[in-house]
């Protein structure tokens, strides 16, 4: 299992008494799937120090290197747990286009993020976790096509009816209200929620898409 896995830990233990040189040449050593000339290129990219020893690197420079003993390699299955992690903007750029290629070559590619719009901008499946509970497990295109924020406006205040009941309807996960706003968060039926909008005489009523942050947000307050 290990010959067929790669992994980044979010701390990113390394040998600290090796240079980056004798790390490289250790890890390419014990896996029979190590491209030196990836390795090469990325070593040229990440401007990283051969001679140096890793115990003398940066926090963001022994992120890199840790990366690089990852992407160096062609596993079925990259395990990435905070990868961003003390790199700059432009790294963090090569480092999603570089998970995106890992993943065009036939590379699983499993990794952990509290960066949620790095999450959106790459995955195609998004787990959850809250407290060690799976709260959401969806590809990121359902989400996109069924969660909708609905903002209305009533002709009454809505905190003198019973709201909870009046909008019963299976994938309201959250209602808020505010006097005559009521805003709704679902994850599916929105259409059913507009037309029992209607049928309280809304005079006013906006749909909109939900970003991935939003519904991590919310997702985790109601749980």
């Amino acid at each position: 299992m290990r010959q067929r896995i790669a992994y980044v830990a979010e701390d990113k233990p390394l040998y600290r008494y090796m240079s980056v040189e004798q790390m490289m040449r250790f890890m390419a050593s014990l896996y029979s799937d190590w491209r030196p000339d990836v390795a090469a290129r990325l070593l040229r990219e990440f401007e990283l120090p051969p001679d140096r020893k890793i115990k003398h690197l940066s926090k963001g420079m022994r992120t890199k290197l840790s990366l690089l003993l990852a992407f160096a390699r062609k596993p079925d299955l990259l395990i990435l747990d905070e990868p961003s992690e003390g790199l700059d903007p432009v790294m963090i750029e090569n480092l999603l286009q570089a998970m995106v290629a890992q993943s065009a070559e036939g590379t699983a590619v499993f990794f952990s993020s509290h960066q949620i719009a790095e999450v959106e901008r790459i995955a195609d499946h998004v787990c959850i976790l809250e407290r060690g509970s799976l709260l959401l497990d969806k590809p990121l295109d359902q989400l996109r096509e069924s969660y909708r924020r609905i903002d209305l406006v009533l002709p009454y205040d809505a905190l003198d009816r019973d709201c909870s009941i009046d909008f019963s309807i299976p994938g309201v996960e959250r209602i808020r209200t505010s006097g005559r706003q009521l805003r709704v968060f679902a994850s599916r039926n929105s259409e059913a929620v507009v037309a029992r909008a209607s049928e309280l005489c809304a005079v006013s009523v906006h749909v909109s898409p939900v970003e991935l942050r939003e519904i991590f947000l919310e997702t985790v307050k109601e749980n």
